[in-house]
């Protein structure tokens, strides 16, 4: 396994692990508007703070994660917006050995934390919970949805 920094030059790569892992269970999210997805991804890779990596297996890659430096009062952060290990590599440590290696190399950059989302109803919030990731007691997310873009809660 390998744990290389991703790029702009990564997109197609980027985008097709990211609709095989999220266009099925549990997510089902609906990635079928192909500039959608490539505005999604040049958004999270394309900016001047992003930080992303992917795992590999040999030339495979077989995990992502796409964030961005953040700069805060307490110092800078790793925001993570997505991280996803293919379902036939989940259950045997990866995704774990994927996040220690990026750990190690936010520290070395001298990042102070690693903040992400997830839902609490999908099996990545046990994950990040046995990974170490602790549960903000007082952070709330909020969403307003305008006429037309609104959804269902999950």
């Amino acid at each position: 396994m390998d744990i290389r920094e991703l790029g702009i030059a990564d997109i197609n790569e980027i985008k097709q692990l990211f609709f095989d892992i999220f266009t099925t269970e549990p997510w089902n999210d609906d990635w079928s508007d192909k500039n959608q997805l490539h505005e999604y991804i040049t958004d999270l890779i394309g900016n001047r703070n992003s930080l992303s990596f992917g795992m590999y297996e040999g030339d495979e890659l077989i995990g992502i994660s796409l964030g961005s430096i953040m700069h805060w009062c307490t110092g800078a952060e790793y925001y993570i917006f997505e991280f996803c290990i293919k379902p036939e590599h989940q259950g045997k440590g990866i995704g774990t050995a994927f996040l220690e290696g990026i750990e190690k190399h936010v520290k070395s950059k001298r990042i102070t934390h690693i903040f992400l989302q997830t839902e609490r109803i999908v099996p990545a919030f046990d994950f990040y919970k046995k990974n170490g990731f602790t549960e903000l007691q007082d952070h709330v997310s909020l969403c307003k949805f305008f006429d037309g873009g609104a959804q269902e809660n999950k």
